[in-house]
């Protein structure tokens, strides 16, 4: 099956029938593209933690078209779950909430909690609508690249990271560019699994309560490893002042920063965009293109150390801890 158009019903059709038949089809969500399979059938969950090279106790996301659907996953949705449901969805932000017993084990990665999302992509939103009508309950959908590396935002990304053999239903440019945030809500107090383009203060706004950070009792969760998002090419996070040694080839250093001024003769740069929502949009499309053969290291401006930059920082220090 080749790339299909998302703005075309029947291809969104089609990949509703695969995913129905319990086989794997990349999707656009508004965050970064997705390999889904439907949640409810562990076998199918199973072909994409065989495609990733994903551990099999590393949870997944579900997908869902709205509440009513995330209710077949979900032992209940209250409290901080329902607050952040009803305030984001459809939207970036996951909810980590109580399992229901017997339902989408190797999806939630065997654990008795499952993260579900509702996408805010017209592509994403309208194959969800179209798989509750198949009886497909929900999505699972990591990231569509290899374990650890980087996220894909185009069909393009994608068709990179597997080939032309699977299914990839094309919306375009993920207009957010980093995966979304994550909230477990499964305890008596949320906790702030991983940042995204929503702030702290948004979600306590919403919440009435403030966030607490990752603990050790904190549930497995997607990309909270500490290496994570990575490129082939060592990634260095610097501060611009004070650069360290260059590569003796200086051809074979990259460079992504908000400046172009000061760096090695012979370094190919790219700008980072000064504002952290274009930042996070362009940030894995950035370092895909920086990441060539002959490239040994990336180095990458330390972000500014505010509540707005917090989901691009996350995800530049996971990528920097796999050098």
């Amino acid at each position: 099956m080749p790339v299909l158009d998302g703005l075309d019903a029947r291809a969104v059709d089609a990949a509703a029938h695969a995913l129905a038949a319990g086989q794997l089809v990349a999707l656009p969500t508004e965050t970064v593209y997705g390999l889904g399979a439907r949640a409810d059938d562990d076998a199918a969950v199973a072909r994409i933690f065989a495609a990733k090279g994903r551990p099999a106790d590393h949870p997944l996301i579900v997908h869902v078209a709205g509440l009513a659907q995330a209710q077949a996953f979900a032992a209940r949705i209250e409290g901080a779950a329902l607050r952040l449901v009803q305030a984001f969805w459809p939207g970036p932000v996951t909810v980590i909430v109580p399992r229901a017993p017997g339902v989408a084990t190797a999806s939630a990665g065997g654990q008795d909690t499952i993260g579900l999302r509702c996408p805010s992509h017209p592509v994403a939103h309208q194959l969800l609508r179209r798989c509750a009508e198949l009886a497909v309950p929900g999505i699972a959908a990591p990231s569509a690249n290899r374990f650890g590396r980087i996220s894909p935002t185009t069909a393009a990304h994608v068709a990179e990271e597997f080939g032309a053999d699977l299914p990839i239903l094309d919306g375009g440019a993920c207009e957010v560019g980093i995966e979304s945030t994550i909230v477990d809500c499964s305890r008596a107090r949320p906790v702030l699994l991983r940042p995204g383009v929503l702030t702290r203060a948004e979600l306590e706004r919403v919440l009435g309560e403030p966030l607490l950070d990752r603990d050790e009792q904190a549930p497995r969760a997607s990309g909270t490893l500490d290496s994570h998002y990575a490129p082939s090419a060592r990634l260095r996070l610097v501060d611009l002042v004070n650069l360290p040694a260059a590569p003796q080839s200086g051809n074979t250093l990259a460079v992504y920063s908000r400046t172009g001024a000061a760096l090695p003769a012979g370094a190919r740069w790219l700008q980072m965009p000064s504002d952290p929502v274009l930042a996070a949009r362009a940030l894995f499309a950035a370092l895909r293109a920086l990441d060539t053969p002959g490239t040994s290291q990336i180095w990458v401006e330390q972000p500014p150390n505010v509540p707005e930059w917090e989901g691009v920082r996350d995800r530049l220090k996971r990528a920097a801890a796999a050098g």
